[in-house]
This record gives structure tokens, C-alpha cells and sequence, in this order.
């Protein structure tokens, strides 16, 4: 397995710390080492806890983090190969599945509930797993989406709500904002999984 350096997430995470501070509500500390304090929060949870998180899914942690692992192989890689719009598409279909539904699925939802309340697991784990989050995740589940004609912004339909008889409505998500939400998704998702 790969090893995962805390310092580089935690500095990839760094340039959002206004964000982290001001939409999640995480004190300056926390936003400028999230990938630490995640670790640390799940670390610490108790056994029962972790048992809970890993009884969610039917996957073993270790078949996650290689599929993670994997996926961020394939990142790299296709980064490598500029100028090509079937290689971005590609990589846009892939991240934004494994950071929205596979992730969520598999993690987010069940650490929101087990982790403290104030931590910085719970916050993050709930942000990715509410609005505006929630309904991008299901736009891109049942393929209401598609690109902006500038490619700077993904068009998406999704209900308000969680009733199933409202009408879907348009919204976009900007390239800079949805960079925000793939790469906490992925902080998360590899503190939570590899402290288990």
C-alpha cells in the first residue's frame, strides 16, 4: 500500500482554510491541519464506533483504501496527459463518482453519525453528506449533469428536498468550488479509512 502523507494533504487542504473556517465552522487550527485532526478524531474513536463504521459496508477497509489508492494512480496519470478531452472527461466521470457516491456511501454517512459532535470528522463527514453536497451526489447518481458550455462549471438538476415529487431545478457548481468539495472528500475519506 501506498504510503499517505498527512503533511501533503494537509497542505493540499490549506488553501481552502477560509473555507473550511467559514462554511464548516472549523477553528484556524483545525483548517490548517484537517488530514491530522480527521486522523486523530477517528483514531480515537472507540472500538464499538469503529465496529459501527466498518459493519456499514459489506467491503473490507483495506479493498477501500486500494480502490482509493487506485483512483488516485489513475489522477496522476491522466494528468500527465494534457490536451486530450476524452482523458478529462474520463477523469471527470471517475473523480466525481468516487468522491460523491462511492465515498459517502461507504464512509461519510456512518462517520457523521458515530464521530463527536464538534469534531472535525462530524463536520466534514456531514458537510459532504447535506446540501449543497447531497444534491450534486444525486445528480451525479441519476445523470442530471453536464458541463457548462465554458467547461469552468458542471450544470446539475436536483430537488431542493427529499421529496421525490418535487421538480428537479438547475444549478451549477463552479470549477473552483467543486475542487473544494473533491479534495475534502478525499482528505476525509483517506483519514477516516486509514485509521480503522
Amino acid at each position: 500500500m501506498a504510503r499517505i502523507s498527512w503533511q501533503t494533504i494537509n497542505e493540499q487542504m490549506g488553501e481552502y482554510s477560509r473555507r473550511l473556517m467559514h462554511e464548516l465552522g472549523l477553528a484556524p487550527d483545525v483548517a490548517s491541519k484537517l488530514a491530522t485532526h480527521i486522523s486523530a478524531d477517528v483514531r480515537f474513536l472507540t472500538l464499538e464506533q469503529k465496529t459501527e463504521i466498518r459493519a456499514a459496508s459489506p467491503i473490507p477497509i483495506q479493498d477501500r483504501i486500494q480502490e482509493l489508492i487506485a483512483f488516485q494512480g489513475w489522477m496522476e496519470m491522466a494528468s500527465g496527459i494534457q490536451g486530450d478531452p476524452r482523458v478529462t472527461r474520463a477523469q471527470a466521470l471517475t473523480q466525481n463518482y468516487i468522491c460523491f457516491v462511492y465515498l459517502p456511501e461507504s464512509c461519510f454517512r456512518v462517520l457523521s453519525k458515530v464521530s463527536k459532535p464538534g469534531s472535525a470528522a462530524r463536520k466534514c463527514s456531514r458537510f459532504l453528506s447535506n446540501n449543497p453536497v447531497r444534491a450534486f451526489r444525486n445528480a451525479v447518481a441519476h445523470a442530471n449533469w453536464t458541463y457548462r458550455s465554458d467547461f469552468k462549471a458542471i450544470v446539475y438538476w436536483a430537488r431542493k428536498g427529499n421529496d421525490p415529487t418535487e421538480p428537479l431545478q438547475r444549478f451549477e457548481v463552479d470549477e473552483e468550488t467543486l475542487n473544494f468539495w473533491q479534495k475534502l472528500s478525499r482528505c476525509v475519506a483517506y483519514a477516516a479509512f486509514l485509521n480503522l
